[in-house]
């Protein structure tokens, strides 16, 4: 019980930190922001109807993928065909042979069936 006492109160300390460092922070980062806006001319107004850029959601900035590379992903995707059918079960499933074995081939294999008896043409 002493460790989770111990534990709690070191959280505590740290959460008191943690307010101490963003309060000593906060009045410098204004004033770097403050001098941006004013270096590149940007004004409140500029920041209330900005719109965020396709790759970032609002409310969101830093997060996921840069903008840049989610249209790169999407490209991928894009350009990725479906690959036929190589192997046919018992209950007509298929599978391309690509990827994790699927539990139907997987569970005919632990029968003693090999994979190659399920190939489509054979």
């Amino acid at each position: 019980m002493n460790n989770l006492i111990d534990i709690q109160s070191q959280i505590e300390k740290l959460q008191k930190q943690a307010n101490e460092i963003k309060s000593k922070e906060f009045s410098s980062t204004v004033q770097e922001i403050l001098a941006k806006m004013q270096a590149f001319g940007i004004t409140v107004k500029d920041l209330q109807t900005a719109k965020p850029s396709k790759g970032a959601k609002a409310g969101k900035a830093g997060r996921g993928r840069p903008a840049g590379l989610a249209k790169v992903a999407k490209a991928v995707k894009k350009a990725s065909a479906p690959v036929a059918a190589k192997y046919r079960g018992p209950n007509g499933e298929t599978w391309s042979g690509r990827g994790l074995t699927p539990k139907w081939l997987a569970s005919e294999i632990a029968l003693g069936k090999s994979k190659e008896s399920f190939l489509i043409g054979a």
